[in-house]
């Protein structure tokens, strides 16, 4: 199916910005200010490198730039709040002013999220499932962009029970129905939501592979869906692949589900990503050829 189209409105200046969102797949790039990930080599955290690796993401084709100062992974203990701020705040001013760039935090820290929207971020992805409602109210507040995913776990915990779910993908469109009132009874417009189903969060390969099989009823709720599927665990479960050797699975998921009409992917591997989607966006013939399309000398040969 096709992406049904929404709007979304993000924090910005002069009222905040709006995203038509449905035509095309968009394409949200990683930039983890901790230095710590669960697909890559623990670097030192360095404001440089952030800018950087954020000015290749966008040259690649993203459309927004995610940036996390705490792992996901239930390796590394929790940050505290004033250190997270250290690593998200000054990158994500230096992304917004050089690059001009839409920019999301992933945190689900209230003092983190306010000082990321002091920084210039338009979004919050908030990968807690709205356990703390301030999130939400901070959002309305500031007409800023919020993620709601959903998870049955707190987060940096991990909880894999292949008896948690009757049926995945129904309890995860009612999780992510209830969220979506409340952050609206907490003054949040729907314009303003985005929903992300939580692959691997809170769930075993097996529940995650149903859920993604199972998006259809999403779109009933109105709003964009945003999959967060590079080199997660259960396309390394399919495979028997370390994260960084995920990449084809990763596009395997990405074309699931851009047929089920998702409307941003959150990946690392920005470059193969927008490969991938032009290819088949030509093929299926959403994407105009010009006739004297033609490939460069250059490009022909490997040197």
């Amino acid at each position: 199916m096709s992406a049904p189209q929404v709007t979304l409105r993000v924090a910005g200046p002069g009222g905040g910005g709006v995203l038509e969102l449905g035509r095309t797949p968009c394409l949200m790039g990683i930039v983890n200010a901790s230095g710590e990930s669960f697909s890559e080599p623990r670097l030192q955290p360095s404001l440089k490198r952030g800018i950087e690796q954020a000015r290749r993401l966008v040259a690649e084709g993203a459309q927004i730039i995610d940036i996390g100062g705490e792992s996901a992974s239930v390796r590394g203990r929790a940050l505290e709040a004033a250190r997270e701020i250290e690593l998200v705040a000054p990158l994500v001013e230096r992304v917004v002013e050089e690059l001009g760039v839409l920019v999301s935090v992933d945190t689900y820290k209230v003092a983190v999220a306010r000082a990321a929207l002091d920084a210039g971020a338009a979004i919050i992805n908030d990968v807690s499932g709205l356990r703390e409602e301030a999130i939400a109210e901070l959002c309305a507040e500031r007409g800023a962009g919020l993620v709601i995913m959903h998870t049955r776990a707190a987060p940096k915990q991990r909880l894999q029970d292949r008896a948690l779910y009757a049926d995945v993908s129904r309890e995860v469109h009612d999780f992510l129905a209830g969220r979506m009132q409340r952050a609206g009874e907490l003054g949040v417009r729907a314009e303003q939501i985005l929903l992300d189903p939580g692959p691997d969060f809170a769930k075993t390969p097996h529940q995650t592979v149903e859920l993604l099989r199972g998006l259809a009823p999403l779109h009933g709720l109105g709003r964009p869906v945003l999959m967060a599927i590079s080199r997660k665990d259960f396309i390394g479960a399919l495979t028997a692949r370390s994260p960084a050797a995920r990449l084809s699975g990763t596009l395997a998921a990405l074309a699931h589900g851009a047929d089920a009409g998702a409307h941003v992917f959150r990946v690392h591997d920005v470059a193969a990503a927008a490969d991938f989607l032009k290819v088949r966006g030509a093929l299926r013939g959403e994407l105009a050829v010009p006739v004297d399309l033609a490939l460069p000398e250059a490009l022909r040969y490997e040197e």
